[in-house]
């Protein structure tokens, strides 16, 4: 299946609160989080939408200053139905890219300590695990696991003009 991404804007909002909910249950961010979490200039959020449909299947964001420093994936939801199709590592893969085009040398992200599909998407991108917090999910007491990559400096590139 392909997938279109675009940025996530306002209008996005309220399928993106619903999916929230409907994923991350007890966990879930509160809708006015996450209108200040995409509102957020130092924020970059991507919406996920199969190719011809205007239904939004998965979504995921950074926060990055465009002065490089650190930066955190703050969430990766996809659809239930989506899930083992690339959709995550899509939309993970897309978060680096822009991660590097704001300069930062290393992203850091929380993952449940029992979301064994997830650890293993971020490790086979080539995050490792630095840290454990105890009871971090606190609506079931579960660990989160911190994870980071070092993305490295900025490596010059070929440039395609339309010339």
């Amino acid at each position: 299946m392909t997938y279109l991404l675009s940025r996530a804007v306002l209008e996005d909002l309220p399928e993106m609160i619903s999916w929230e909910a409907a994923l991350f249950g007890a966990d879930a961010w509160s809708p006015e989080v996450m209108v200040a979490e995409l509102s957020h200039p130092a924020s970059y959020y991507l919406v996920a939408r199969p190719d011809g449909d205007d239904a939004i299947v998965g979504y995921a964001g950074l926060r990055a200053d465009h002065r490089g420093g650190d930066g955190d994936i703050q969430t990766v939801a996809v659809a239930p139905e989506h899930r083992g199709r690339g959709l995550g590592r899509l939309l993970v893969e897309a978060l680096l890219v822009e991660a590097r085009q704001r300069l930062v040398s290393s992203v850091f992200l929380e993952v449940r300590a029992d979301n064994l599909e997830a650890r293993g998407l971020y490790q086979s991108l080539g995050f490792y695990e630095i840290d454990r917090r105890a009871g971090y999910y606190q609506s079931d007491g579960v660990d989160a696991i911190v994870m980071t990559i070092a993305l490295g400096a900025p490596q010059p590139g070929w440039a395609v003009g339309d010339d």
